[in-house]
């Protein structure tokens, strides 16, 4: 029996919008492990969708994007 795949996690951040493209290609450099989708531009809202058993290295890219690159990513509250 084929065991169905989890779901990927999927997060929306709130980012400075000059910083969404450095965002995007660092995160997806690590191939296959996470998407970064611009959901609303004039709000510089990206959506993360973080592959399974990848979170973990994920959220260690973005405190290091934001600790050692100085770029505010946080997560965004509706």
């Amino acid at each position: 029996m084929v065991e169905t795949p989890k779901a990927m996690t999927k997060i929306i951040f709130h980012v400075e919008s000059k910083h969404i493209d450095y965002i995007r290609n660092t995160l997806e450099s690590y191939d296959g492990m996470a998407l970064v989708r611009t959901i609303d531009p004039s709000k510089a809202l990206i959506e993360i969708h973080i592959a399974p058993k990848c979170e973990y290295m994920i959220f260690e890219l973005i405190e290091y994007i934001t600790n050692k690159e100085g770029i505010e990513i946080r997560e965004y509250e509706k």
